[in-house]
């Protein structure tokens, strides 16, 4: 069994927020502006599924329209009122909403379309050689062996 890397418990709002606000190429990043992602699965040592505390901004998105060509996602509503973007349509939710996304499934994301900051727990696994695709975009993104991902365009070409 392996050493935990962190702390045992934790106030999760009071876990450190990540570094790097953003991914994404600066052209489509401004989507995100104001979304503040905690990732409590790395304060952990967890290396099969990530978690992040995430808080939304008015008018900020959760992420990209996007799927995983491998991995699961789950998000759960804490705090507000987010709108879920599917390609079936959006659905307004509400605190103790949740909803999943089978890798290959539906594309998705989250946008806080209120006044008032919303809050959700996310979950996903942390398959190798996931990839992301970007239905709305011309933008792709592939796991590195490092297991971070990394971005181009549609056709492969660099941003």
């Amino acid at each position: 069994m392996a050493d935990n890397v962190g702390p045992s418990a934790i106030r999760a709002a009071e876990a450190s927020p990540r570094a790097r606000a953003s991914g994404y190429p600066a052209d489509l990043a401004a989507r995100v502006a104001g979304r503040e992602k905690r990732p409590l699965g790395d304060l952990f040592g967890l290396g099969v599924f990530g978690v992040n505390l995430t808080r939304l901004a008015p008018g900020a998105w959760s992420a990209l329209h996007h799927r995983h060509s491998r991995q699961d996602e789950f998000v759960y509503v804490l705090e507000g009122t987010p709108t879920l973007v599917t390609d079936a349509g959006a659905t307004l939710l509400s605190p103790g909403m949740c909803a999943g996304f089978p890798a290959g499934g539906t594309a998705h994301h989250l946008e806080n379309r209120s006044g008032a900051d919303v809050v959700i727990l996310e979950v996903g696994d942390r398959t190798p050689g996931d990839e992301g695709t970007y239905p709305d975009d011309d933008l792709k993104a592939a796991m590195g062996p490092d297991g971070k991902y990394f971005y181009t365009r549609k056709d492969g070409s660099p941003l």
